[in-house]
């Protein structure tokens, strides 16, 4: 927290410094503003700072709870084709290899359906900008999500029909494209037999309830927080900032000179004090509100963002191990950079 804030930390030394070498220095004792109006902003800024975070986190947390579910809904997608797709209704029925494949291509394009919605999280939106701040770019330096290093049509080779994969990547909404093709496709083993009535409309719920979780994630994508708040506190926090010092420097000068009677030296000197406890204060203060700013948008791909990536790529393990494929041809999970998931 210290290096990803220590940019502003040594801004704040420096112009409390300045402050008080005007003020103890050079006599320039007009540099004073009442305290109460300066605790008054203060106020204001914690309890828009406090609402910002509370959002923020709202946003962390429902989008955490939204990808979870995906979780449960994929693992639920993968029992009932394993069990659904048969022979019980089929006649003559078909080998076992060819049932075999039927299940594979459902549960590589579910795999498809994960991956085409992850993409689409982490694509740019003129509202993220945390990524330009100069110790965010660092951070990028050092981690690398894997959105970024591969591209959507390549890892799609790994799950789709090369007939598949061009019609997905055709489409604007990639992931939705990906699940009318299930549906068609649940559709098409019902008609020859290898799905029956009731089992070809729990699979269908299933579908209905992955638009669902894919709906819940794009609202928080493609809605930024309200830049009215956003604004008013960062305006706040900084103005905040740059009165403090009046307010502060005057008072550890009067604390000092009430000291100079019974300790001198301390309170000839006490004045200094208030650039450390300026810099603190506003440290903190602005701390707050860039962590707000950071939780906004939770799919940006920052450090402490939803590590969506490793979730599906848990996922998909999950899924093909259950297909019972050699564990050699089962991609590895997503490395941890930094201790930071993707």
């Amino acid at each position: 927290m210290i290096l990803w804030t220590r940019g502003e930390t040594i801004i704040y030394l420096f112009y409390a410094g300045i402050i008080t070498v005007l003020y103890k220095v050079f006599g320039f004792t007009f540099l004073n503003v009442p305290w109460t109006p300066v605790a008054l902003i203060g106020t204001a800024v914690a309890f828009m700072v406090g609402f910002q975070n509370n959002s923020a986190y709202g946003r962390i947390w429902e989008a955490r709870m939204i990808w979870g579910a995906i979780v449960n809904t994929s693992r639920t997608w993968g029992m009932k084709v394993q069990d659904m797709v048969n022979n019980d209704h089929k006649s003559p029925p078909i080998p076992k290899e060819e049932l075999k494949e039927e299940k594979r291509i459902l549960i590589y394009r579910h795999i498809a359906w994960m991956t085409a919605l992850r993409y689409s999280m982490r694509q740019r939106k003129s509202w993220e900008t945390q990524h330009t701040s100069k110790t965010n770019r660092e951070w990028r330096k050092m981690i690398h999500i894997p959105e970024e290093v591969s591209t959507l049509d390549d890892n799609l080779k790994c799950y789709l029909s090369d007939e598949e994969r061009h019609y997905v990547m055709s489409k604007s909404n990639k992931q939705t494209a990906v699940l009318y093709l299930q549906s068609a496709h649940i559709r098409k083993l019902k008609k020859v037999g290898l799905i029956w009535e009731f089992a070809f409309l729990e699979l269908e719920n299933v579908l209905e309830t992955l638009f669902t979780h894919q709906g819940k994630s794009e609202r928080i994508k493609n809605f930024p927080y309200p830049r009215q708040y956003a604004s008013l506190s960062l305006y706040l926090t900084r103005v905040f900032a740059i009165l403090l010092p009046f307010g502060l420097i005057p008072e550890f000068a009067e604390i000092g000179k009430s000291m100079t009677g019974s300790f001198y030296m301390i309170g000839n000197y006490f004045i200094w004090v208030a650039v450390p406890f300026c810099a603190v204060v506003s440290w903190a203060f602005h701390t707050m509100e860039r962590m707000a700013r950071v939780g906004e948008n939770p799919f940006e791909g920052n450090p402490n963002d939803v590590p969506i990536s490793t979730i599906s790529r848990s996922i998909e393990i999950n899924l093909r191990e259950m297909l019972d494929e050699d564990l050699e041809n089962i991609p590895s999970q997503f490395p941890e950079d930094k201790n930071v998931q993707m």
